[in-house]
């Protein structure tokens, strides 16, 4: 009888035990543990898809509406749609395979950036000056584009 007791005390602490704990935190975090094939990517607030979803607002020298000809320039003009916005160019999805496309799509975040983030590793100046010097071929545009995407990605 004494060890029913003492199992029925047991029970009954693990039972209190139990429904004083706050589930809801144990959920949340194996939700974002889970393992297996679930892969999700958490996207920095510097890249290109950031800037296009319009999350933080844009700065105030740089305005979504802004052309690509009009902010980088006349080279640009000639590669580039002449009413190309910089949202536009932030949010394409044609980079994969046209690197002039990706080229763009990575200087307008950098443009941004080096606006918005006080650490950010290029100038404005930098920035729309070596967009400009990458225009002349596929591999120093390929290269550039490159450098940039590092850049916002490692940029907070």
């Amino acid at each position: 009888m004494a060890n029913f007791l003492v199992l029925v005390n047991r029970l009954a602490l693990l039972v209190l035990l139990f429904s004083c704990y706050d589930w809801g935190d144990f959920t949340v975090s194996a939700q974002r543990f889970r393992p297996g094939f679930v892969y999700t990517r958490n996207r920095g607030t510097c890249t290109p898809q950031y800037w296009s979803s319009r999350r933080e607002s844009w700065p105030k020298m740089v305005p979504q509406t802004s052309t690509v000809s009009k902010i980088f320039g006349s080279r640009a003009y000639e590669r580039y749609r002449y009413d190309l916005t910089l949202l536009e160019a932030a949010g394409r999805n044609d980079d994969m395979d046209n690197i002039f496309a990706r080229l763009v799509k990575q200087s307008t975040a950098a443009l941004l950036n080096s606006y918005a983030r006080k650490n950010y590793p290029y100038s404005a100046w930098e920035v729309k000056t070596m967009l400009i010097q990458a225009l002349v071929s596929e591999k120093s545009a390929s290269i550039l584009a490159q450098r940039l995407s590092q850049a916002n990605e490692a940029c907070n």
